[in-house]
């Protein structure tokens, strides 16, 4: 399960960021454990203090709980955290490029809705 790591990232950040876009996607569901830090050291081909400061980064933003002895858990309620932070994530930073675009582009608010809905037949 090895992974292309980008190198202007470090790889603790790249592999919290997988983690979190599994639980987002419904791979990882809350309550569930997650792999034990030595299984995705070994699945990934990362160092396991690695993993284990992803798995810690998770723990500090309140997705996922260490249980002692029985391993790393998500939390309830990550899932819509996920969301919500994506969402504001969304509006702030990437809807604002996406308005300047459509502006540019001449586009209506007509045109926008009937390609969304697939009544657009040009």
């Amino acid at each position: 399960m090895a992974t292309q790591w980008k190198n202007d990232q470090p790889i603790y950040l790249q592999l919290k960021e997988q983690i979190m876009a599994m639980i987002i996607d419904g791979i990882l569901n809350e309550g569930e454990a997650l792999p034990s830090v030595r299984k995705v050291a070994a699945d990934y081909q990362i160092n396991p203090i690695t993993a284990s400061k992803a798995y810690a980064e998770l723990v500090d933003e309140g997705l996922v709980e260490k249980k002692r002895g029985l391993g790393m858990f998500i939390l309830e309620g990550a899932r819509k955290n996920l969301l919500a932070a994506e969402q504001k994530k969304f509006l702030e930073q990437e809807w604002p490029e996406i308005i300047k675009r459509i502006s540019l582009l001449g586009l209506d608010a007509k045109q926008l809705i009937e390609t969304a809905t697939g009544k657009n037949k040009d």
